[in-house]
């Protein structure tokens, strides 16, 4: 068995939460990460023991027998890198769908996120939509969350204009962003409200708290939400000037054509 603490898929995880607790977009114990893990390639690290088994509450059947690894709850990005077997956990999903197991980490006798329905719901839609999504990131974002105070929480909206506030986000997120109003986090509630939008775009974010993103990887589920915070940055920058120019519906519908993408039906206005 492989030391688990030069794991490629700990060190990665290790690396997003420096990185995102670096750019203030993970304030003190803010935010969450997990990794549906290969499980040939875990396997080479774990012994297979299971240290303890707790009651989901819910079904995430299709999800049996697949393990996480998972950040956990009350616990400070800055601290995972040198501490990673007290701030993360690999968990299994129970062949019932109803159990979850404790295979490796929380040394401490810490649990997973609170924030671990919306996580494993995520997980379940992403997966069945595209089997190689494996990763689901929940970030503060600054301006992101900035934006919800003042723009229109209306998705297509909220979409356009993130569009027009740089030339590469049709590209990256063609889907649009959901978006919902502010509800009570860390509960089942607001992971089904997530996980039902979820299945049409890769973002939603959460009013007054943050961004939820997925991917393939890492490096796309930051990437994604790394263009729309970036996006919500130049909106809150330029929101009190007069707009002379901006990218248009018909510049948009041609970003589309040649890099052979569609955008969500109904979203443009051609001219």
């Amino acid at each position: 068995m492989y030391n688990i603490l030069e794991a490629p898929f700990l060190r990665e995880v290790c690396g997003a939460a420096a990185n995102l607790y670096r750019l203030g977009w993970d304030e003190r114990n803010g935010g969450n990460i997990s990794v549906r893990l290969d499980r040939e390639l875990a396997g080479r690290y774990l012994s297979g023991a299971v240290r303890s088994r707790t009651e989901l509450g819910f079904d995430v059947s299709p999800l049996a027998g697949e393990l996480f690894l998972v950040t956990g709850s009350g616990k400070y990005f800055k601290n995972v890198a040198d501490c990673p077997q007290n701030n993360l956990g690999i968990l299994r999903i129970g062949e019932d769908g109803h159990t979850l197991e404790l295979l490796w980490g929380f040394e401490d006798g810490g649990r997973p996120t609170s924030e671990l329905p919306t996580h494993l719901l995520n997980h379940m839609e992403r997966m069945a939509v595209d089997p190689e999504q494996r990763v689901v990131v929940h970030s503060h974002p600054t301006n992101t969350v900035a934006m919800t105070f003042v723009h229109p929480l209306e998705e297509r909206t909220f979409t356009r204009t993130l569009w027009r506030m740089s030339t590469e986000c049709i590209v990256v997120f063609p889907e649009g962003i959901g978006v919902l109003p502010w509800m009570v986090c860390g509960n089942l509630e607001i992971g089904q409200a997530t996980a039902a939008k979820i299945r049409e775009t890769r973002a939603v974010i959460w009013a007054a708290h943050g961004v939820f993103g997925v991917g393939k990887d890492l490096d796309e589920a930051f990437g994604l939400i790394e263009t729309v915070e970036k996006a919500a940055e130049i909106y809150m920058k330029i929101g009190e000037h007069a707009i002379l120019q901006s990218i248009t519906d018909q510049e948009l519908s041609s970003l589309c054509a040649a890099f052979g993408i569609t955008p969500r039906a109904g979203y443009l206005e051609f001219v």
